[in-house]
């Protein structure tokens, strides 16, 4: 025969109102930043499922059927499917969880479903993060995990009061948390940091293209989205040297600029050298393989590329924060020697575009001796144009150089690059684009040089016989105060910016600066806490040479002292007697000095009662004795004034 469940297990106690209260708020603490990647009728629904369930706790309504639930249940993954075409991966699996939940709140009728639901919680704690490692996110999901394991304690003690419970959580939480941190610590790490969760490959991130139109990088200047941050050693170089170099254009239809192939090369590290400056990357993911480096660079990280026309490649698309080391040189040694195949492409043109630009540049050709001479006469041709730099550039026509050189008059970066090198082209000079970012702001706090989206750049480069590729900054020439002074300052005024870009929330860049400053901490040394890092922190601590045998056994070892010291404590603690319990032995001692003796089957409250009839000079003290034991030990509520009140009534009761 089995035996009854007891009254109090927990898939025979009902969910109450404050319980439900408590998994509802923990429930939405974890789900709500998902709402953000799920599709809206997806949060939508999960929005009305735990409505539907906040009425009917509320009226106490019967829960739904069961052949109900089913039908939602089917519904929703008929729709997760439409939507991905799976119901596996990552966004599909998430998407489902966060809808379980809802469905899983509408069949909860004991403190055992509220169970499973709180540890669906925790599983969705860690979704979280598959979007997004800040410090924000971070801190949210901690807020959630106190929140959870509150509930958690309140339904295994559904009598007491929830400033109890939260203290109970927390302390819980307080034991778990040197663990983690030493296991985070010395953990053997893998290469690559512990939290970079790839992004999908239809994730929309901001960045440059492999593509220039006229109004591309405009429109991208608007972005305040931090593009990467770059630590020197040492001082950074100057404002004028901060060009980051990215793609490299070649091939031009008569309106956009397109990389082509791309032509991989042995790496050869520049010769000379005005300065050389060392310093680490932390890149923001952006779905490609280009990794940015400062001009010229003079080494490469490991597992990188290295193309013809200087740029840098990863060996798969960029879809999490990665970092490296680079070092760069400036004002390295020519490099004359260059593939006739590269010049004769770096001298292509559609025919039948911008009429007036080919006639000007033969005109250059016809009247100068070198191709340095054409490079000259074209540097003054736009430092006497009379050029206005703008966010806002003017449609173009078919003829887009024509119009932009002669009729408007008024441009982005993009297109003094294009024109250069389009007018270089047609003088019979080899140029090309390339693109990249120019600038970026120094934080005053940690001296981290922060580069945006909104300092991407277009610049060109020309090919001379005597000296290489050589650089040339077009948007330079005609509006130098884009380089000296950055972009809001060279823009006239009226022109859109960015938020934190206005010259007058300089108080609002501050709090950015300290909180930049404070992520790019976060960033490198939590997630991209990788072997490097790991053997850096080691051997602060006189560890030197820490492979992953020596981290193992420190692990185990200091894992183990602190189980042995958590055992030690806990048995103290245990050992130590109750105090309402002390003072009820006490109280029953000296009752059993007068003769009545207390039986192993007698309740106290009938045993108080007893004591009174025969103490009766006594009665008072002694029923008073009894509530107040019944109360603290049964009750719901034990304030430290009942629990001092018990303690003095008893060491001041005189018995006849």
């Amino acid at each position: 025969m089995n035996a009854l469940p007891h009254p109090l297990a927990p898939e025979l106690r009902a969910v109450s109102g404050r319980d439900l209260a408590a998994l509802l708020a923990s429930l939405l603490l974890v789900v709500a930043p998902h709402a953000e990647h799920a599709p809206w009728w997806v949060a939508m629904l999960v929005l009305s499922l735990y409505g539907w369930r906040t009425y009917l706790g509320v009226t106490h309504a019967p829960l739904p059927p069961r052949w109900l639930l089913l039908v939602l249940t089917g519904a929703a993954m008929a729709g997760i499917w439409a939507q991905y075409h799976t119901i596996f991966g990552r966004s599909p699996g998430i998407v489902l969880l966060c809808l379980f939940s809802g469905l899983k709140l509408l069949e909860m009728r004991s403190h055992r479903d509220a169970t499973v639901v709180a540890f669906l919680c925790f599983f969705l704690i860690i979704t979280n993060f598959f979007y997004s490692q800040s410090i924000l996110t971070a801190l949210t999901m901690c807020v959630a995990l106190v929140a959870i394991t509150t509930a958690l304690v309140g339904f295994a003690a559904p009598q007491r009061p929830p400033q109890a419970n939260f203290r109970t959580g927390g302390l819980l939480l307080a034991h778990a948390a040197p663990a983690a941190l030493v296991l985070f610590l010395l953990f053997p790490r893998v290469q690559g940091p512990l939290w970079g969760v790839p992004q999908d490959v239809s994730t929309g991130v901001s960045g440059l293209s492999d593509t220039m139109s006229p109004g591309n990088l405009a429109r991208l200047a608007l972005s305040d989205a931090t593009a990467f941050r770059v630590d020197f050693r040492g001082q950074p170089p100057p404002p004028q040297l901060r060009y980051w170099r990215g793609p490299v254009l070649w091939d031009f239809d008569g309106r956009d600029w397109r990389m082509g192939p791309t032509i991989l090369s042995k790496f050869k590290p520049p010769r000379g050298g005005d300065r050389t400056y060392r310093y680490s990357v932390v890149l923001e993911p952006h779905n490609r393989n280009w990794l940015f480096a400062l001009e010229t660079a003079a080494s490469l990280p490991p597992g990188s590329r290295y193309t013809e026309d200087g740029q840098i490649l990863a060996l798969r698309p960029v879809r999490q924060r990665i970092r490296y080391e680079l070092e760069s040189v400036t004002d390295p040694a020519p490099e004359p020697a260059q593939d006739p195949a590269a010049l004769r492409r770096a001298l292509r043109l559609p025919e039948g575009f911008d009429p007036r630009s080919v006639a000007l540049a033969h005109e250059w050709r016809d009247a100068s001796r070198s191709d340095a001479a054409i490079v000259t006469r074209a540097i003054d041709f736009l430092r006497a144009g009379h050029y206005v730099y703008t966010l806002e550039p003017p449609r173009l026509g078919v003829d887009s150089v024509d119009e932009f050189l002669f009729d408007t008059k008024a441009g982005f970066c993009e297109h003094f690059a294009s024109a250069f090198v389009f007018l270089m082209r047609a003088a019979g000079v080899p140029a090309r684009v390339v693109t990249g970012y120019q600038g970026g702001d120094v934080n005053p706090v940690d001296q981290i040089v922060t580069v945006r989206q909104s300092d991407a750049h277009a610049w060109a480069e020309v090919y001379l016989r005597a000296r290489g590729w050589i650089r040339v900054d077009p948007t330079a020439v005609a509006v130098p105060g884009r380089i000296a002074s950055g972009l809001a300052r060279a823009l006239p005024a009226g022109e859109p910016l960015p938020l934190l870009m206005r010259p007058q929330l300089q108080w609002l860049r501050s709090l950015r600066d300290q909180w930049e400053a404070l992520s790019y901490k976060w960033n490198v040394w939590v997630l991209g806490y990788d072997p490097q890092r790991q053997r850096e922190l080691m051997s602060l601590v006189g560890m030197r040479d820490a492979d992953w045998r020596k981290l193992t056994a420190t692990l185990f070892t200091i894992m183990g002292l602190f189980t042995a010291l958590l055992l030690v404590w806990s048995l103290r603690r245990l050992a130590r007697p109750d105090p309402v319990q002390k003072a009820w032995q006490t109280f029953c001692r000296k009752l059993g000095a007068r003769g009545i003796e207390r039986s192993p089957t007698e309740g106290p409250r009938d045993y108080s009662e007893r004591a009174a009839r025969d103490l009766p000079q006594a009665r008072g003290a002694i029923h008073r004795i009894g509530e107040l034991y019944v109360s603290l030990r049964y009750g719901a509520a034990a304030s430290r004034a009942r629990m001092d009140e018990l303690t003095h009534l008893v060491r001041d009761l005189r018995l006849p």
